[in-house]
């Protein structure tokens, strides 16, 4: 890979990378935009293939947290990080403070929180070395159910732009993925009166949601084909592909992964076929607004008031998408990238003075 090409390219600032011979950390941290403020974004642990493929990660990512955090209406720009390794080891205090020591040495220019792999506990050691970290045991915490309900409310404002009413009593929902996020979501849909269709890669989940949830169980592979009304990526990114696309059997797909057009072409695919599509980042801001608010001081009422705005942003894009005849990823990107450009171009009236020494 052409590192500085590809940097170029997708627009980041900065990417950094790390290494710690005493705990074994090897880490990648990528500051795609920081004209709304900090690059917030989550610490990703996880056992890439490759270090390519690990970079490349970092990079969708954190240029993701730029589109995501501004399209939400918050106050950061986008970032993201990467560790390098088995995110099942036990060992992780001295793998998470030296990632702390990492983060710290940027100077705030990067926040980083919890995501795939990653737990409140080892933001509490992260918090050890540095400051610049939400998502603490001792503050907001886990922000699942918070990123679960955002989802909800986009599953709900998708069903009203399609069927002309979003209740979802009666419809079948599709759902991948069963971790923190998917069955929390779970439940949402099941107390909204929804038929849910569930897989996981971990047996026991799928079985959880079946005997608590009254969920029907697929099969991994199968869950693309299976019809529903709604189907709902909440694992890994990279799913809507030139494979499971011509699966689909649903009407719309909204969902809690990052990065689930594996290329944007594939958003012109769900396109041509009529599959209604609620832009990845726009659905899942609940989390990045639940981390948002441990650094306002905001309570967990006014983060969940905060997600549910949700709903009436991803009527926007459905709207500015309708309107303009692009598909919905467009117009999301149109609206993140409006914001951005706004504040960059903001005139600064007040005296600047220099700092002077004492």
């Amino acid at each position: 890979m052409r590192y500085f090409e590809r940097i170029a390219e997708m627009g980041h600032e900065q990417v950094v990378f790390c290494h710690d011979k005493a705990s074994g950390y090897r880490g990648i941290i990528a500051i795609h935009d920081t004209t709304l403020g900090p690059a917030l974004g989550g610490c990703r642990f996880w056992n890439y293939a490759t270090e390519d493929e690990a970079i490349v990660d970092a990079l969708r990512l954190s240029r993701g947290m730029t589109y995501k955090n501004a399209v939400a209406g918050l106050n950061l720009g986008g970032g993201k990080s990467v560790i390098i390794g088995d995110n099942t080891t036990a060992n992780r205090e001295m793998l998470f403070r030296a990632h702390g020591r990492f983060v710290d040495s940027l100077g705030g220019r990067y926040v980083t929180a919890e995501d795939v792999g990653t737990t409140v506990e080892d933001m509490d050691f992260v918090h050890m070395e540095t400051t610049h970290v939400t998502g603490i045991g001792s503050k907001s915490g886990d922000p699942s159910s918070v990123t679960a309900h955002g989802v909800f409310r986009a599953i709900q404002a998708s069903a009203c732009q399609r069927w002309g009413r979003d209740d979802l009593a009666g419809r079948t929902v599709a759902l991948q993925g069963l971790g923190n996020v998917g069955f929390h979501l779970a439940r949402e849909l099941h107390a909204a009166g929804a038929h849910l269709m569930v897989t996981d890669i971990d047996p026991r989940r799928i079985q959880r949601a079946v005997d608590e949830l009254g969920a029907t169980a697929v099969a991994l592979t199968d869950i693309y084909g299976v019809k529903a009304d709604i189907f709902t990526p909440c694992a890994l990114g990279g799913i809507l592909n030139d494979d499971t696309i011509p699966q689909l059997n649903v009407e719309i797909v909204a969902g809690a992964a990052n990065n689930q057009l594996l290329e944007d072409r594939h958003g012109d695919a769900l396109e041509a076929r009529n599959i209604l599509y609620a832009p990845d980042y726009v659905a899942n801001a609940g989390g990045v607004i639940n981390v948002y608010s441990e650094l306002t001081g905001w309570s967990r009422d006014r983060a969940l008031r905060k997600a549910d705005e949700i709903y009436q942003t991803v009527r926007s894009v459905f709207r500015l998408a309708s309107e303009t005849g692009i598909p919905t990823y467009r117009a999301a990107d149109r609206v993140a990238e409006q914001r951005i450009q706004a504040v960059r171009g903001m005139i600064k009236t007040w005296p600047q003075y220099p700092n002077k020494e004492s």
